[in-house]
C-alpha cells in the first residue's frame, strides 16, 4: 500500500490547490467508485461470455458455477477498493490496525462465501444429473447439502475467528472438556444424525415412497438430519427419529414389482367332484385372461374340507403394485368369480350347523299303529 500512497502523492502534485488531507479523501472515494465500476464491468463480461457459450451449447455445470461466483467476486473487488481507500486516508495507527482487521475478516468471509457458492453449485448440478438419470442418491441430495452446509458453517466460523486474531485453539481446547458432557446430553441427537448417515448411504427409500417402519405405514415426505416424516393413509403425519429408522426393519411397498392377492372362497357341500373340477378350470382361465393379472403365478386349488364349506384357495399377483390399480383388479376378478360360480349352478357356502336330538319323534308309521304310550 505504500506504492499506492506514493502514487496518490504524485498525483497530488498536479492539483496543488487542493489540500493534502482532502486530496487523499477524494482519491480514496475514487478508488471505491473504480472498484464498483470494475465489479459491474467484470459481471457484464462474464455474463456476456456465458451467453455466447450457451448459444454454442456450452456446459450447464460451468454456467451454474460462474453464476454462483459472480456475487463473491464482485464483493471481493469492492472490499479491495475499500481497503485501498482506507490506505490512502492517512488514518491514525489504531484506526489503520482496526481497518486491517476488518478488511482481513471481510476478505476471509468473501472467500468462504465463494467456496460455499461453488460447492452449492456443484452439488446442485450433480443433483440435476442424478435426477435426470434416475439415480437413487438424487432424493438424498437435499439432506446431503444440509449436512455439508452445517459442517461448513462451523468451519467457517472458526476460520473467520482465527483471521480476526482470536485464540481459536484455546477455545477448542476448552470445548474438549465440555464436549464430553455435551455429547452425553445430546446423545439422542447424535444418534439421529448417524441414523441419517445410514439412510443416506443405504438409501432404503426415497421421498415419495410408501414404506412400513416399526408398524407405521405411510408415504415419505421428508428426510431430515434428525427425523423422517411419513404421511399416513388417514392424512396424519408421523415424525420418526432417524435412529429408529436405522435400527428397524423397513418394508418399501413402492418397490414391489407386483402386489400379491391370496384369498379363499368356499362352496357348499352339495358340490360334486365333477363340478369342482369344472369350476377350478373356470377360475384358472379367468385369471389367465385378465389383463391386470401377472402371468408369473396363477393358482386356484381345492385346498381343504372346511367346517361348513369346500374351500378353494386363489393366489395371483396384480401387474400394477399401485394400491388403486390393485384394488380395481381384485374387484374385477371377484365379480368374474361370482359369475362363474352362478353359471355352474353352484353356491357359496356360509357357516351352518345341523343339530340332531337324541329324543327325536319316531317316524309317523309307528305313531299310526299306536304304541300305547306317548312319545
Amino acid at each position: 500500500m505504500q506504492l499506492l500512497e506514493r502514487l496518490v502523492d504524485w498525483a497530488h502534485g498536479y492539483f496543488p490547490g487542493i489540500s493534502g488531507p482532502l486530496f487523499h479523501v477524494i482519491a480514496g472515494l475514487l478508488l471505491v467508485v473504480v472498484a464498483v465500476l470494475l465489479r459491474h464491468v467484470v459481471a457484464a463480461a462474464v455474463l456476456g461470455r456465458m451467453h455466447r457459450r450457451a448459444a454454442q451449447g456450452g456446459s450447464t455445470g460451468e454456467e451454474q458455477l460462474v453464476l454462483a461466483l459472480i456475487g463473491p467476486m464482485g464483493a471481493f473487488l469492492i472490499v479491495c477498493g475499500i481497503y485501498a481507500a482506507l490506505a490512502v486516508f492517512n488514518l491514525p495507527p489504531e484506526a489503520e490496525r482496526l481497518a486491517a482487521y476488518g478488511t482481513r475478516g471481510a476478505a476471509t468471509v468473501i472467500v468462504l462465501w465463494g467456496i460455499f457458492c461453488a460447492g452449492a453449485a456443484g452439488l446442485g448440478h450433480f443433483e440435476k444429473v442424478a435426477r435426470s438419470r434416475d439415480l437413487g442418491i438424487a432424493v438424498f441430495m437435499p439432506l446431503i447439502k444440509k449436512m455439508l452446509g452445517f459442517v461448513f458453517g462451523i468451519l467457517a466460523i472458526l476460520i473467520v475467528a482465527e483471521s480476526l486474531g482470536l485464540e481459536v485453539k484455546t477455545f477448542l481446547a476448552g470445548l474438549g472438556i465440555g464436549g464430553l458432557a455435551v455429547a452425553l446430553a445430546a446423545q439422542d441427537t447424535i444418534a439421529n444424525m448417524f441414523g441419517s448417515f445410514v439412510v443416506v448411504l443405504d438409501h432404503p427409500f426415497r421421498v415419495g415412497d410408501t414404506v412400513r417402519i416399526a408398524g407405521n405405514e405411510g408415504t415419505v415426505e421428508d428426510i431430515g438430519l434428525r427425523s423422517t416424516r411419513l404421511r399416513t393413509g388417514s392424512r396424519t403425519q408421523i415424525v420418526m427419529p432417524n435412529k429408529l429408522v436405522a435400527s428397524e426393519a423397513i418394508t418399501n411397498l413402492s418397490r414391489m414389482p407386483q402386489r400379491r392377492v391370496d384369498q379363499a372362497i368356499g362352496l357348499t357341500y352339495d358340490t360334486t367332484a365333477g363340478q369342482m373340477e369344472e369350476i377350478l378350470g373356470d377360475l384358472r382361465s379367468l385369471l389367465r385372461d385378465d389383463p391386470g393379472v401377472h402371468p408369473s403365478l396363477v393358482a386356484a386349488y381345492f385346498s381343504a374340507y372346511g367346517e361348513s364349506s369346500l374351500d378353494i384357495q386363489i393366489v395371483y399377483f396384480t401387474s400394477d403394485p399401485a394400491w388403486e390399480k390393485h384394488m380395481e383388479v381384485r374387484e374385477r376378478v371377484n365379480l368374474k368369480i361370482m359369475r362363474a360360480v352362478a353359471a355352474r349352478k353352484l353356491a357359496f357356502a356360509f357357516p351352518t350347523q345341523t343339530v340332531i336330538h337324541g329324543n327325536a319323534l319316531p317316524p309317523p308309521a309307528i305313531l299310526e299303529k299306536g304304541s300305547g304310550r306317548d312319545v
